[in-house]
């Protein structure tokens, strides 16, 4: 799907609890590079040391991401997703031997409802890498984390 289609009926509101899913360019697996990974763990991490979300779970598998988060103030969540691409890009390429394009054009996102549960949401996420089949249990797997751990 063309990256404007996602953009139609977004709304950013600030409070609001989003899940999105983000992809790779051409989804290569270069979170499957544990460097690599760590690089954008630390984005990951930044943005909510900073106080501009609060995130509440995510996975990076090899290929893409799942985040839960709340905005906690005016950045819109399309700034919030480019600076996050931005940085880890940015930091791949002067960190390691990455070239080029490292994440898709666009997102997919999905503003929570009040009557959705989110520890539901929050264990669909982290549950990502049991049902890819990377591992059978998933303390095994080490790029995920969720608020209520």
């Amino acid at each position: 799907m063309p990256s404007k289609k996602l953009r139609v009926g977004r709304r950013s509101l600030p409070g609001q609890i989003y899940h999105i899913t983000t992809s790779t360019e051409g989804r290569r697996p270069l979170f499957r590079d544990f460097t690599h990974a760590r690089i954008a763990v630390a984005e990951l991490r930044r943005l909510h040391e900073q106080n501009v979300i609060d995130s509440l779970a995510w996975v990076l598998m090899p290929d893409h991401l799942h985040w839960l988060f709340q905005l906690r103030g005016p950045i819109p969540l399309s700034t919030v997703v480019k600076v996050f691409k931005g940085r880890s890009a940015r930091q791949l390429g002067t960190q390691t031997s990455i070239d080029g394009v490292v994440w898709q054009a666009g997102f997919h996102d999905h503003g929570l409802r009040r009557d959705e549960d989110l520890l539901k949401v929050a264990r669909y996420i982290v549950s990502n890498p049991l049902r890819a089949g990377l591992v059978e249990q998933i303390g095994d797997y080490p790029f995920w984390d969720a608020h209520w751990l």
